[in-house]
């Protein structure tokens, strides 16, 4: 055979090496492995290992060579095993370390079978057993040191058939030109696997769309259908009867459609076509380190052959060195870094994220910037060391948030050329960095476990950093300003603060079946739940994101703080609540045991027993008394700011008790994580967060706070409105001609007042707290009631009866509320009419009744029995002496 014949058979022969090469790196070869599962768990690292030609080979390994290093020739293969194992106690495939498994039973083609072996936890686990025999394309080989090494090796075929093609390259002489070709064909066939992907993604889509369609055209199905229909149309008319309906709140202020929502569907199709296309690129690049780690040891074995030991180059890093010029400029570095920014550009689109600055060569900038060498001091994986360089611009670079050609949320300039993912995605825009995050987070997890150290920094400076950067200069400033305007909008509407005016006609604790919870804290609450959503999604920057919840949470405060000045502002019942005195007989008071708990007061003691309770009230009752003229411009006399009071107070309540959860699952979710990056062999950086030193517990603090206040201050305006009522006592003459029928208009006044109140707030406050609101109407009344007889100077019969009848009109209205204790408001009253019929004993009579009762009424309210002129009634010089002598006994 000629010169030339030789020549043109080797360059057949040669392109036949490469297009199977070139096959097998992209998974579409014979031997080539067959994708596993496209979702993984986010700790599932593969640890295969590739093999290493370690003839005197200083630059560390990758954790795969390391796994199988050993002695080996110049041909010599690593004496290990392949294993993808599952950190988490999981199978392994391959040779496991509790001992080898022979091939016993060999498959019909005699190079690997499958096994069944029980696993730990009684689950049965699939073990690969690989041969030792001759792979099939070797079986006519010659036999030489290459061959008895391939037949010793226990790694799997398509790791076998990968040293055979580097080995027929080797002997051709042809690394340089299969190392250009790789390079020039990377970005283009990766480009069109990503774009197949899409392709079959939306096809699925399209298909399970259609699957969806035939079941629904069924009778059952569309009998199902509408009956789904009608009750989702019921629900929502009851919803509107009652109020607004959380889903309508949510889309009146939210920045995002419910698509893009942090569950949204949009979010979830984002982060299956990412996991999706990620894992394919994961099983390309772990193809790329095995081939590449191989061509890499080739160089280093002809450099030493043809170069004194002394003068071995370093062809680790520098692509002018002799060992890169051998494998014309192709590396593992190359691959990743095109990889890297192949999936940049997938994700800018899904993104709509136009680059500053794109580059007119994207493969030429990133061939340039992939093959920076940095100094050997710096080669131990610190942060100066080789810098990823994106398709379009750096990671690194700042680019402005609107614009033209800015980051644009809408993007109004996208790439003439894309991969069509908007086919698969319901929206596309800056919303779903989010979804990107965590995919990009396994994705460098996996790439870094595959990487040799030398090659360590590329992992830190890829697609993570891209997606980070991009988080923390673009989406996080464009959700803060979006969701802020949202707040302020939801916050400043004339119906933010406006009591609900078609409100259920008792009050129910759920928002969804009509809970009057004001609109402009329902949609803060909202808005607060979808901000910790984003959070939930980027552990890295839930910080920040909790403290943009924060700055809401104490705007909308200050929205509810002026609300409640608005209500109160220069009214007695607030200067009374501000008060020391007044705030600890409220604290002591049995009744505010219904408040809800402040972290700022948790035990506060309240008097258990009948007898300290009725002290309390006592002390109320005289401080509220000596307040005594109570003027009607000092009370708040709309009733519409009493009801907003009352909604106020359950809103904030409510927000409160939200907040509250979201914080200690926050909270939790924070402990978990950090517990569980101890445990990794190799915290996330990406994963680690830290809590804002002011947490939400302190928030929902506030609000309730606030709400007590309300309740407070509707309790005392009760309280005050009843001495202004009862104070007409004093200046009217119970000496009657004649019996009335009906109370006096006092009474009247009072009762009809208690009674529209109540109706009115009922719907907005729960029972236990109306009990609250209007439980100290019966002992301020009745305090005052026995209090008046000191004021009179005559009273007969019928004014007695005329009393009498006062306290049944006033006993049957705070009856009628059905949350107060009917029988302590009768027993209160009952004790007024007592008093008050002690007028009509004769002396002797009611000597004997102190007698018997003389802890019933203090001694100076029974001097005032003998004080009071009674018509008919005769009281000896000595009464009062006689009285006092009994009391003192």
């Amino acid at each position: 055979m000629s010169d030339l014949e030789l020549t043109k058979l080797r360059g057949v022969i040669f392109y036949k090496v490469l297009e199977d090469l070139h096959a097998h790196l992209y998974n579409k070869g014979d031997y080539s492995l067959p994708f596993s599962s496209i979702l993984e768990m986010d700790d599932d690292v593969p640890t295969t290992t590739a093999v290493s030609f370690s003839v005197n080979i200083s630059q560390p390994f990758s954790r795969r060579t390391r796994l199988l290093k050993g002695e080996v020739g110049a041909y010599g293969l690593g004496d290990g095993s392949y294993r993808r194992s599952v950190i988490n106690g999981g199978s392994y495939d391959g040779h496991g370390d509790e001992g080898v498994l022979h091939p016993d039973g060999v498959a019909a083609d005699g190079y690997t079978l499958s096994a069944k072996a029980n696993g730990g936890d009684g689950t049965m686990k699939e073990s690969r057993i690989v041969s030792r025999q001759i792979p099939p394309w070797l079986s006519s080989a010659n036999p030489d040191e290459f061959l008895e090494a391939v037949k010793k090796s226990d790694d799997p075929l398509h790791v076998k058939y990968f040293w055979t093609l580097v080995e027929c390259l080797c002997k051709l002489g042809k690394f340089s030109a299969a190392g250009a070709i790789i390079c020039q064909r990377l970005r283009p066939t990766i480009q069109e696997i990503i774009t197949s992907k899409i392709k079959d993604h939306a096809e699925l889509v399209k298909l399970s769309k259609t699957g969806i369609d035939q079941t629904a055209n069924s009778p059952t199905a569309t009998l199902q259908y509408l009956k789904g229909q009608l009750e989702t149309l019921q629900l929502t008319k009851q919803k509107r009867q009652n109020g607004i309906s959380i889903t309508g709140a949510l889309l009146a202020v939210s920045p995002v459609t419910p698509v893009m929502a942090p569950m949204g569907a949009a979010q979830t199709a984002a982060r299956e076509l990412l996991d999706s296309i990620l894992e394919t690129v994961v099983k390309i690049f772990e193809n790329h380190v095995i081939v590449g780690e191989l061509l890499e040891s080739k160089a280093s074995q002809q450099a030493e052959i043809n170069t004194p030991k002394s003068l071995v180059p370093d062809v680790s890093w520098n692509p002018e060195s002799e060992g890169s010029q051998v494998t014309g400029g192709y590396s593992i570095g190359f691959s990743l870094t095109v990889l890297q920014s192949e999936c940049q550009q997938l994700i800018c689109e899904v993104l709509r994220a136009t680059p500053e600055a794109a580059s007119a060569d994207a493969a030429v900038q990133t061939a340039r910037l992939a093959s920076k060498t940095p100094s050997k001091e710096k080669r131990d994986g610190s942060e100066d060391g080789l810098t990823f360089a994106f398709r379009f611009t750096d990671a690194t670079i700042s680019i402005p948030n609107q614009g033209v050609q800015g980051w644009s949320k809408k993007g109004p300039n996208m790439l003439k050329e894309g991969y069509g993912s908007a086919a698969v995605l319901p929206e596309q825009g800056i919303y779903l960095a989010a979804a990107v995050y965590r995919p990009v987070v396994q994705f460098t997890d996996k790439v870094a476990s595959m990487l040799p150290q030398k090659y360590s920094q590329l992992g830190n400076d890829g697609l993570l950093a891209f997606v980070e950067n991009f988080v923390k200069d673009h989406f996080l400033p464009t959700m803060f300003v979006d969701y802020r305007k949202s707040i302020q909008q939801a916050i400043s509407s004339p119906a933010a603060f406006r009591p609900r005016a078609h409100a259920a006609a008792a009050y129910t604790p759920y928002v969804g079946k009509g809970r009057p919870v004001l609109q402009g804290l329902l949609a803060v609450d909202l808005l607060a739940k979808e901000v910790l959503g984003w959070a939930h999604a980027m552990p890295k920057f839930a910080s920040e994101l909790v403290k943009y919840v924060q700055t809401f949470l104490e705007r909308a405060y200050e929205r509810c703080r002026t609300s409640y000045m608005e209500a109160v502002l220069e009214k007695q019942c607030y200067m009374l609540v501000g008060r020391h005195d007044v705030e600890s007989l409220m604290r002591l008071d049995p009744a505010s045991a219904c408040l809800p708990n402040s972290l700022a007061q948790p035990n506060v003691r309240t008097s258990d027993s009948n007898g300290d309770a009725v002290e309390v009230e006592t002390q109320m009752s005289d401080l509220l008394l000596s307040l005594r003229p109570i003027k009607q411009e000092n009370l708040i006399r709309d009733d519409n700011k009493l009801i907003l009071l009352a909604s106020l107070s359950d809103s904030l309540e409510y927000v409160a008790d939200s907040i509250e959860r979201l914080g200690k699952l926050f909270s939790t979710e924070h402990v978990q994580a950090e517990d569980y990056g101890i445990k990794q062999k190799t915290p996330r950086r990406s994963e680690t967060n830290s809590l804002p030193s002011k947490d939400l517990a302190s928030f929902a603090d506030e609000y309730r706070k606030l709400a007590i206040d309300c309740l407070k201050v509707l309790r005392i305006e009760m309280q005050l409105e009843t001495v202004l009522h009862m104070q007409e006592m004093t200046s009217r003459e119970y000496v009657d001609d004649l019996d009335a029928e009906e109370p006096d208009d006092f009474i009247i006044s009072l009762t009809a007042q208690i009674t529209r109140r109540d109706e009115e707030i009922a719907p907005f406050v729960e029972g236990i707290k109306r009990s609250y609101v209007f439980g100290g109407i019966c002992g301020i009344a009745a305090c005052a009631s026995v209090k008046a007889l000191a004021d009179m100077k005559s009273i007969n019969l019928f004014g007695v009866q005329q009393i009498c009848r006062n306290s049944i009109a006033l006993e049957q209205a705070l009856a009628a509320i059905p949350s107060i204790d009917s029988e302590a408001v009768q027993m209160r009253l009952d004790r007024v009419r007592t008093y008050y019929e002690l007028l009509n004993m004769p002396f002797e009579a009611l000597l004997a009744f102190v007698t018997e009762h003389e802890n019933l009424f203090t001694a100076a309210e029974y001097g005032v029995l003998l004080k009071v002129h009674v018509p008919g009634r005769e009281i000896p010089a000595d009464a009062q002496a006689r009285m006092s002598e009994i009391l003192s006994r």
